[in-house]
């Protein structure tokens, strides 16, 4: 798998040679997510070209990280699962995660801006919990964007799980949410919260007010959002 090799013995350079390929950590990091289709892969790495995903999937699965499995009862339909191999990656790329909120910088954090990145994370750790027993339906607007990026839909049900839609599902809306990207990113990260930009007025919530109120709940941010910045 190594592109280049560092032509030592040494354990952790042989293990740099297979994971410090572009991407490569990234991908690692969608599937301790949960994501184990391709397209579900995509979802959540929207500047990864298809042709080089299936060429890291195909490398990492060469090198016992991954394995490629048929679904049962979906013929021709694969996914990728983690090895024990890949397993024992999940408390490298945890810490990776935490060193990252906790010393790169605020200002370069908040540069690095993507809201299907965004979205598809909020899809995948939102907590039900503390929503209504009915189905939620939350449009996310964020008006500077492209029309293409502007416009997003959580779909949250009993028994189901939450779905995401670029385009108008056709669902009565419950809560609007407006606000820019950053100010998002910003609260999903842990360095803003629901509450201060809404007093601010770079946040607007209109329509169901529990769903309102209980945002920064159900919402329940990046799972490095709780650690602090150690830096400005």
């Amino acid at each position: 798998m190594a592109e280049i090799s560092y032509g030592q013995f040494c354990p952790v350079a042989m293990a740099a040679e297979l994971l410090c390929t572009r991407w490569t950590v990234i991908v690692l990091r969608e599937m301790i997510a949960g994501s184990m289709r391709f397209n579900d892969l995509r979802r959540g790495l929207p500047r990864m070209s298809p042709a080089l995903l299936s060429q890291r999937l195909k490398q990492m699965e060469q090198a016992g990280v991954i394995a490629r499995v048929r679904v049962k009862g979906e013929p021709g339909v694969f996914e990728y699962q983690l090895t024990q191999s890949g397993k024992d990656l999940r408390p490298l790329i945890e810490s990776l995660g935490v060193w990252g909120q906790r010393w790169i910088q605020t200002r370069a954090t908040l540069q690095n801006l993507d809201p299907q990145l965004l979205m598809w994370d909020m899809r995948r750790n939102l907590n039900p919990t503390p929503m209504p027993a009915r189905r939620s339906t939350i449009q996310f607007h964020y008006a500077e964007l492209p029309e293409a990026q502007r416009t997003w839909w959580l779909i949250v049900a009993p028994d189901s799980d939450v779905d995401l839609c670029s385009v108008d599902p056709g669902y009565e809306v419950d809560l609007f949410v407006a606000s820019t990207l950053k100010t998002m990113t910003a609260i999903w990260m842990g360095l803003e919260t629901v509450r201060r930009a809404v007093n601010e007025r770079q946040v607007q919530l209109v329509g169901d007010k529990k769903l309102a109120s209980s945002m920064q709940a159900w919402l329940d941010l990046s799972p490095f959002a709780r650690e602090k910045k150690l830096v400005a």
